[in-house]
């Protein structure tokens, strides 16, 4: 790994290291590096808990336990300078044990991992938040023989490398992970790389399965609940024309929870929300910067009053300073997977938005052009 020095252009070669040297620890640094940052292993990861030992008859630890964004189980067993003979066989223990998990007993993981190690917070939404659900228990995680193995090391074995592609022959998603510090001076660096597979290898292999996958005409259109938005959601636009609402005139019917549309101001859109327990709308302030979007939500409250009186219904007010949008909302409470109640439903939902979108466009209309002015630098 070389620096670039810009002024004199050149590169300057960065001294290779072992952990060993720099008094690096796998559980006190290599561990938690990855528990903090684990989308360094190239994807988004949602870490549940490390130096896990909940398996019943047995001690056995293993590094971290994560999720990814299909809820399927990961298993990341970390090494240092050598990965050891035994590594592969001490994942596959884990990830043997790991495979009986539920749903339940992951979300009492995950909570317990949060009140130790980030003062708490509700583990069922923070997941729900990863995979973009709507609710816990449209969520399946852990599902069939998924599990995942992920191996963190400066150097593999011949031992290690030839069972981790033995098993990725045998369907098993099994990665290898080559991590080297180096040294600049006072400063460190890591680099992490994918070895087994390599990513563009992956990519190929991931292509191959998504084109059987269509093939047998299998995932994601044959679960029922997909099939139900999808029929809702026909419902809601056909009664929407025939209503001469237009704002969802361009909005194909999905199998996702939510139908998004435009609302004049860009980064920002209105939000038809079908869940299984709850109707609701929404408006959306999701520009790219944070600060945008709490000064426009700042200033539709200080309209709120006339908002809520013009929209004749109760508004929910999510500033969410912990977060990068804020939100309107408004709903109420259903059995949105009974369809015999979807005309009501549907009804609930063009009566709402038209009103929905008619106290809202002149105060959206009148801060698109607030904040084009302010981001000009203009006052």
């Amino acid at each position: 790994m070389f620096r670039v020095n810009r002024t004199e252009n050149r590169l300057l070669k960065l001294e290779e290291k072992r952990f060993t040297d720099l008094n690096l620890r796998e559980r006190e640094h290599l561990q938690e590096w990855l528990a903090a940052q684990p989308d360094a292993l190239g994807e988004e990861l949602l870490i549940i808990q490390k130096e896990f030992d909940g398996f019943a008859d047995t001690r056995e630890r293993l590094d971290l336990l994560g999720l990814d964004k299909d809820g399927q189980l990961v298993v990341i067993e970390n090494k240092l300078d050598d990965s050891g003979r035994d590594v592969t066989w001490q994942a596959l223990k884990y990830t043997a044990y790991a495979s009986s998990l539920t749903k339940a007993q992951i979300v009492q993981i995950y909570q317990q991992y949060l009140e130790r190690y980030c003062a708490g917070g509700n583990a069922s939404a923070k997941i729900c938040e990863f995979l973009e659900a709507e609710e816990i228990g449209e969520v399946v995680l852990n599902e069939g023989n998924g599990q995942r193995l992920f191996f963190v090391a400066a150097n593999f074995r011949k031992e290690v490398t030839s069972t981790v592609l033995w098993l990725r022959d045998h369907k098993i998603d099994a990665r290898c992970f080559k991590v080297v510090p180096y040294e600049f001076g006072e400063e460190l660096f890591v680099d992490i790389q994918q070895v087994i597979p390599t990513p563009e290898a992956a990519d190929f292999m991931i292509g191959m399965a998504e084109k059987e996958s269509e093939v047998r005409g299998a995932h994601g259109e044959q679960k029922t609940r997909h099939k139900l938005r999808r029929a809702y959601w026909e419902m809601v636009l056909e009664a929407m024309r025939e209503a001469g609402v237009t704002l969802y005139q361009n909005i194909s019917p999905s199998k996702e929870h939510w139908l998004s549309a435009g609302c004049g101001m860009s980064g920002c859109h209105y939000a038809l929300i079908f869940g299984k327990s709850e109707l609701r709308i929404e408006l959306s302030l999701a520009r790219s910067e944070a600060s945008e979007n709490k000064w426009l939500f700042d200033r539709l409250m200080e309209q709120r009053e006339k908002i809520e009186e013009s929209f004749g219904h109760e508004i929910v007010w999510r500033r969410m300073d912990d977060k990068k949008a804020s939100l309107l909302q408004s709903g109420k409470p259903c059995d949105g997977y009974d369809n015999s109640a979807w005309p009501e439903h549907v009804a609930w939902h063009v009566d709402r938005i038209k009103k929905w979108e008619a106290a809202l466009k002149k105060p959206i209309a009148d801060l698109n052009i607030a904040i084009k002015s302010r981001s000009n630098g203009q006052r």
